[in-house]
């Protein structure tokens, strides 16, 4: 794989933070070595990965919903991967430049939803 343009890299923090940020009382820190995204500082909901191990991609790793990721992987495995390390707990790997705007809005709203608290669930709703 070809490497990715710093600018590159960073345009599409910054498309993934501007998206996490948004949700009710989400978070960013530092987590494994990249920006990851949480909601009330505890439960994990997004990890931002460039090149994780030299894996060659710019991706996210997201929680999903039970039967998501096997499905988007089967479906489209050039977009969608199973991370390692959080893969066996059903979160997916999703490869950025190859993904909408809109597309991504929705994967983060959803991985947000998975593993919100009801009361945050309520208030995004009324958002």
């Amino acid at each position: 794989m070809r490497e990715t343009p710093a600018a590159h890299v960073e345009a599409q923090l910054v498309r993934v933070r501007s998206l996490c940020l948004t949700l009710p009382q989400a978070s960013e820190r530092l987590s494994h070595g990249g920006p990851a995204f949480f909601v009330r500082e505890k439960k994990c909901f997004v990890m931002f990965l460039h090149d994780h191990h030299g894996d060659g991609r710019l991706a996210l790793w997201c929680a999903a919903p039970e039967g998501v990721q096997p499905e988007m992987v089967e479906t489209d495995p050039e977009r969608f991967f199973r991370p390692p390390y959080v893969g066996h707990r059903g979160w997916l790997g999703v490869q950025l430049l190859t993904v909408s705007d809109d597309e991504l809005a929705a994967i983060v709203t959803e991985a947000f939803r998975t593993v919100a608290p009801p009361t945050l669930l309520r208030e995004l709703e009324a958002g």
